[in-house]
């Protein structure tokens, strides 16, 4: 069982005020921006200087003042507007069907959104930095986070953001294959265990494929 937030759909103004709160998030927009910055959190923001190393941003470089170099720069306007100022992220995992009604949603509503696939220790810890607890389908839009799939909450909030209450994506549009919460790191070579130490069978068992700690 998944966990739901409690109700906001009444509170419009207290929807509005918190996505106002969140207009700092893009420094400026992508017809003046020279980097695109993928935060770690999955996040995107474009500004016009690159963040500093120790940020472990995946940073973009775009064409000097040209919307064009924008990769989001074919989407209608009040679309691309709202993608700019509030990206959206999904937080997700395998074999989880509250995650499947709301990545549904999010693609019926015709929300460009990227997704982040909740399946390892690593990833159940950094999704609780983000979201503030360990359920799924957790949902950032800019940096307001919901936790927990209630439709009539996430569309108030996307309303508040100023997407599209229908679909305006071109067609064909797909979103992103889904990539890992935290990036794979190489693990390193193991050293080569001394001529006088005996054998060992491997004993190590595969991972779950949903990992302990994670609540739907």
């Amino acid at each position: 069982m998944h966990r739901h937030p409690d109700s906001r759909t009444a509170c419009w103004l207290a929807a509005v005020s918190a996505f106002a709160a969140l207009a700092g998030l893009t420094l400026v927009g992508p017809a003046a921006a020279q980097y695109k910055v993928v935060n770690p959190d999955g996040t995107v923001t474009y500004t016009d200087r690159p963040p500093p190393p120790s940020s472990n941003a995946r940073v973009t470089q775009l064409g000097r003042g040209s919307a064009a170099a924008a990769p989001d720069a074919a989407l209608p306007t009040a679309l691309r507007q709202a993608l700019q100022r509030y990206p959206v992220t999904l937080y997700a995992a395998t074999e989880c069907s509250a995650c499947d009604a709301a990545r549904q949603y999010l693609q019926q509503r015709g929300v460009p959104y990227s997704e982040r696939r909740v399946a390892s220790d690593d990833d159940i810890a950094a999704l609780e930095r983000i979201a503030g607890a360990r359920t799924v389908p957790a949902l950032t839009i800019g940096a307001q986070t919901l936790r927990g799939y209630s439709q009539s909450d996430w569309a108030a909030y996307l309303d508040a953001a100023g997407y599209p209450r229908e679909s305006q994506l071109p067609r064909g549009w797909q979103p992103p294959p889904p990539t890992p919460v935290v990036a794979e790191r190489t693990a390193p070579a193991r050293a080569a265990a001394p001529a006088s130490a005996p054998a060992q069978a491997a004993t190590e068992s595969a991972p779950e494929a949903n990992p302990a700690g994670v609540r739907f």
